[in-house]
């Protein structure tokens, strides 16, 4: 794991977590390249998530290779805020964890 500089980080793990936007993400995995925490896995995005879709947002995913970007690592976010500069379709927000 990489190391965060204690500066970026706001919050302590487990307060904040990112919320990806299927119907925005195109799986380019900006946000899994700055993240200092290893929050984000760039995978093939799942059928129950698929399903969820309209149809234009399917269509989105399919000519995008069917990759979308997880926080499969969400408990470990410190809410740096890196993921959601870096992401070009801006898929990515900041929530408090309930």
């Amino acid at each position: 794991m990489r190391q965060a500089s204690t500066a970026a980080c706001k919050q302590a793990a487990g307060i904040i977590a990112p919320v990806v936007d299927f119907k925005r993400c195109e799986g380019k995995g900006d946000c899994a390249v700055v993240c200092p925490e290893d929050v984000f896995e760039i995978r093939r995005i799942d059928d129950a998530d698929y399903d969820n879709l309209g149809m234009l947002a399917k269509f989105k995913l399919r000519v995008h290779g069917m990759e979308v970007a997880y926080a499969t690592n969400a408990d470990a976010c410190r809410a740096c805020g890196l993921c959601v500069s870096a992401c070009p379709e801006r898929a990515i927000t900041l929530a408090r964890v309930r």
